[in-house]
């Protein structure tokens, strides 16, 4: 589908809803750091269109937007080009999906790592155009020094672009208009799934297990990097459920005793999350 704000074509992968007979709702799942682009989606790493295929709900993933937080950018990037994923997410993409699909016009998030920050500022800021998120592994802050070092790593370390192209340099407006955690409010009224583990070891940190990275390198990559992020990750969890609780927001908690930042854990969450986002849908 063309993206007018960033005069591009976005592959997009769409599962039908079982039952076509009536309009369906629609769950946007996003993806991590990668966008996609890396191969790894929730089609290929999980489970989970096989889980949805039976549930009255389309399901749409598009693939793209890789270090980017699927925001909009201030300014083009030399290594990632024009970036305007919010505008797509949330003016573009809808629309032609309604029309395409014919939808019943309720629409909810879910989304793990980078996009678990990106799920929570959409909901929170784009009024009502979607009823329910979940985020899986997410940090759920940006603009304070923790959560723009977040950013940083993402963007910069790992994804080698330029930050202050996102939304400017360090105290720039921009960053707690995209905040999720200054934006709390906007998320009230609607279905909401937090998760995270605690970087500790767990079940799907097995050596040449299914949801293993190959070899000693990765496995050693998983243990460690992504014992830190999830870590992290925890943290910020924490802090925006104190922020909403502070507020008075319900919302449904999945912290984990154990778990590192990867692929088996997010397949568990998404499968727990779903009656928080059938609910939001009307399934």
């Amino acid at each position: 589908m063309h993206s007018a704000a960033m005069d591009l074509d976005i592959p997009v992968e769409v599962q039908r809803a079982a039952d076509t007979g009536a309009p369906r709702p629609v769950l946007y799942m996003l993806l991590g750091a990668g966008g996609g682009v890396d191969g790894s989606t929730w089609a290929t790493k999980t489970d989970a269109m096989s889980f949805l295929s039976d549930k009255n709900v389309h399901v749409i993933t598009p693939i793209g937007g890789m270090f980017s937080y699927y925001a909009d950018w201030q300014k083009d990037d030399d290594r990632l080009g024009r970036q305007k994923w919010k505008t797509f997410l949330s003016r573009e993409l809808p629309p032609l999906i309604d029309n395409y699909l014919g939808t019943n016009g309720r629409n909810a998030l879910a989304g793990y790592s980078m996009s678990a920050t990106t799920t929570l500022a959409l909901a929170a800021t784009t009024g009502d155009l979607f009823s329910g998120v979940a985020a899986y592994s997410g940090c759920a802050q940006t603009s304070d020094p923790i959560g723009r070092e977040f950013v940083r790593l993402t963007v910069e370390e790992w994804g080698l672009a330029e930050l202050d192209n996102m939304w400017g340099p360090e105290g720039d407006p921009e960053w707690m208009a995209n905040d999720p955690y200054v934006h709390a409010e906007g998320l009230r009224g609607k279905a909401i799934y937090i998760s995270s583990g605690n970087g500790i070891p767990g079940v799907y940190d097995q050596y040449g297990g299914k949801f293993s990275l190959p070899g000693p390198w990765g496995f050693s990559n998983q243990l460690v990097l992504g014992g830190l992020i999830e870590a992290a990750t925890n943290y910020c969890a924490h802090n925006m459920q104190a922020r909403l609780d502070g507020l008075g927001i319900p919302a449904h908690y999945n912290f984990r005793p154990e778990g590192t930042h990867s692929w088996g854990y997010w397949e568990d969450a998404l499968k727990d999350s779903w009656p928080v986002l059938a609910a939001a849908l009307g399934i």
